[in-house]
């Protein structure tokens, strides 16, 4: 691979882990984006997985006492039950059907209406949660934004939030890793290069707390909206480009 693409996935995983680590979301888009170009669809989502378990991972560790684990267990059995699911379905989108879930997702949640949206701390909400996150995580590659529904009545404050989505995260990026792995994505992995984009990931991610400790909960919300709108557009016109080529 050229060094040219070395650096340009290279600065993908950097602004995917500071966005990630700052938002608990929108940097995945990016990055899954990114790898698209340059890899098969199996390929890119196990790399993919593998980068942003390191991030969310690590994430997770820097946010633990802020993680609500009753929420966690409950997602954890929903992926559970949608990894089995999927799996016996045996369904890998191609490229731009990806990118088209990709980028049309957050339209299809802000139309979906505010008091129509579930509470992730309601009973039995984390399980349906879990179980429709994974869904489609495994159909667009990243379902971040579509898990946020579930947070956007919750009480819960930007920190626990980022913290409790970190953790629940991490399990549907190891979920999303062996399904593909399943269909041959581990045969042409770049180990070396995927295991310099860990310590990226990783090492940005510890920087993202002295981010998220000067913004207000207002500022955090509202600059995840930007963020994530702007990557959709894009992603639309490169859905609509593959389609037409």
């Amino acid at each position: 691979m050229p060094i040219t693409s070395l650096a340009l996935i290279a600065a993908a995983v950097l602004v995917s882990s500071f966005l990630s680590g700052v938002f608990g979301m929108a940097g995945g888009m990016i990055l899954l984006g990114v790898l698209l170009v340059y890899f098969d669809v199996t390929v890119a989502m196990v790399v993919f997985s593998i980068i942003q378990f390191a991030a969310n991972g690590w994430r997770a560790v820097l946010w633990w006492r802020h993680v609500r684990w009753p929420i966690f267990f409950h997602y954890v059995v929903g992926s559970a039950v949608a990894f089995v699911a999927m799996r016996a379905v045996a369904y890998v989108p191609d490229k731009p059907t990806v990118y088209f879930l990709l980028g049309i997702m957050p339209f299809l949640v802000d139309a979906l209406p505010r008091r129509a949206h579930p509470n992730i701390e309601w009973r039995g909400v984390p399980f349906v949660a879990g179980a429709l996150t994974t869904v489609l995580q495994f159909m667009a590659g990243v379902g971040g934004v579509f898990l946020d529904i579930f947070f956007q009545k919750s009480t819960l404050d930007r920190k626990t939030t980022v913290a409790t989505k970190a953790v629940t995260q991490t399990v549907s990026h190891v979920l999303r890793a062996g399904y593909y792995a399943t269909f041959g994505g581990l045969g042409n992995i770049n180990w070396i290069g995927t295991a310099g984009a860990v310590v990226i990931a990783v090492a940005i991610t510890t920087l993202t707390p002295y981010v998220i400790e000067r913004m207000t909960d207002h500022g955090f919300r509202q600059w995840t909206r930007v963020i994530i709108y702007a990557i959709s557009v894009v992603y639309l016109a490169r859905a609509g480009w593959l389609m037409l080529r």
